[in-house]
């Protein structure tokens, strides 16, 4: 799955690409992928064009230009899933991102020449660019807002994300309060921190040193503490490299992620610790393959 550095850099690289650019028609392919009735959801792109790119936690936020006669603004979201990708044509160009299904090729990794049978949705522009939307699994989607529901989808469903202001380890002590779930239950909980998942939490809780299956509210002051700075330092560090190379990731600038040199434990199990040389541990908790040092962590 995309996380948010995955995320931030498909939405720096596709602002390049598509801001100011006519929306010339819109082909849903899966109706379900839209999440408003088909008609709708074409005639508010149709004649339009994206003004602003925004993001938040692992949620894309495109911002469509009004027309004169329109009296609200409204905003396509996408959010790409456990599987989603976003792949953009320019004639003979093609960049891409998202989950890549194989590292042969550029096709391969996008299940194909496109259209292919992962193919959802497909948005073209005046200039003969076209965005399709491809999705193995059907999870993602994408839904026209106006402002007032998307402030309501954040105000519910998202917390604060990492090196933003709100984020802080004050506000990280109170929300583990009273917390019975394990540590990585709680920083996978997008409605705590948001744009958090697998691979960077399990990064952050290594070099916090902190076990994965510690109760949440047992965490001291001075853990919690090197917990928030870790996260930071890692989703920092992850954003600068352009996101994490996994199953040979493509991020919307046709290049792979380069994080994945810097992975101390995700993917890493029964590899020697690069702290201690120990086999790492790989196990499942919270749903997901969680991997740390059974030594270096406590």
């Amino acid at each position: 799955m995309p996380e948010l550095p995955e995320v931030e850099t498909i939405r720096r690289d596709l602002t390049v690409s598509i801001i100011g650019q006519e929306i010339n028609a819109v082909k849903l392919i899966f109706l379900k992928t839209a999440k408003n009735k088909a008609a709708f959801f074409v005639k508010q792109l149709v004649g339009h064009k994206i003004t602003e790119i925004g993001r938040t936690g692992k949620l894309l936020i495109l911002k469509i230009k009004k027309k004169v006669t329109e009296k609200e603004q409204r905003y396509l979201l996408v959010h790409l899933k456990m599987t989603g990708q976003l792949i953009l044509t320019s004639g003979t160009k093609k960049i891409g991102g998202g989950h890549s299904l194989s590292g042969n090729s550029f096709a391969d990794s996008v299940g194909g020449e496109l259209p292919n049978k992962y193919t959802r949705a497909i948005i073209e522009f005046k200039n003969k660019m076209r965005l399709f939307f491809n999705d193995l699994r059907k999870f993602g989607y994408l839904k026209i807002v106006d402002g007032q529901e998307l402030k309501r989808i954040i105000a519910v469903g998202y917390g604060p994300e990492p090196l933003m202001p709100k984020f802080s380890a004050v506000y990280l002590a109170d929300k583990l309060k009273n917390k019975k779930k394990n540590i990585k239950a709680f920083l996978l909980d997008q409605k705590m921190i948001a744009g958090l998942g697998n691979i960077y939490v399990d990064e952050s809780l290594f070099m916090a040193g902190i076990k994965p299956m510690r109760i949440a509210a047992s965490l001291k002051s001075a853990e919690i503490k090197k917990l928030y700075q870790e996260i930071n330092k890692v989703i920092k560090k992850a954003i600068i490299n352009r996101g994490t190379t996994f199953n040979n990731y493509v991020d919307s600038a046709g290049k792979k992620g380069n994080f994945s040199r810097l992975l101390k434990v995700y993917g890493r199990g029964k590899s020697p610790c690069l702290k201690c040389g120990r086999p790492l541990i790989k196990t499942k908790l919270a749903g997901r393959g969680t991997h740390y040092c059974d030594y270096c962590q406590k």
